[in-house]
């Protein structure tokens, strides 16, 4: 029997300290080097903000259920108003200079294929949001691997 995947996960070890990792994911000002281009605010415990890919015309509104300084993240995120679903981080420090992140993004409503092809689509997505966080920690550069994955001119 084949087990069914009903999440996506994504992991990758950045070489820089925990506390600079898990601040780049609450801090806008540092996450919008990386993944999104505008946020209404800090994560914070219980509080709701807005996420935009400005470059899409696309926002979600993001409210975090758990915040752990350095250990855990984990938010509820939903945009055109589709039920919210559950993207949990994880962050290990390794040495001083070192934090593997794994993500997981559960609750998807989709089913059969349509399950396969979102949890497809977040893994990949994730995928890149952590590339563009070890570029931009580790050798401060910005690649804009959200923007690029599908730019205008390929729609």
């Amino acid at each position: 029997m084949k087990k069914e995947v009903k999440s996506a996960k994504a992991r990758m070890l950045i070489r820089s300290s925990a506390s600079k990792v898990f601040n780049a994911f609450i801090d806008p000002e540092i996450t919008k080097n990386f993944w999104f281009t505008h946020s209404s605010g800090k994560l914070e415990e219980n509080k709701e903000v807005e996420w935009k890919w400005e470059m899409y015309g696309v926002s979600a509104m993001v409210k975090a259920v758990e915040v752990k300084p350095n250990e855990k993240l984990s938010f509820e995120w939903s945009s055109m108003n589709a039920e919210p679903t559950l993207v949990v981080m994880s962050f290990k420090a390794i040495e001083a200079n070192s934090t593997f992140v794994s993500i997981e993004h559960s609750g998807f409503p989709q089913e059969g294929g349509d399950l396969v092809d979102v949890v497809a689509d977040s893994t990949g997505g994730f995928n890149l949001v952590l590339a563009g966080l070890k570029a931009y920690l580790e050798h401060n550069i910005r690649l804009e691997l959200v923007r690029d994955n599908f730019p205008e001119e390929a729609r």
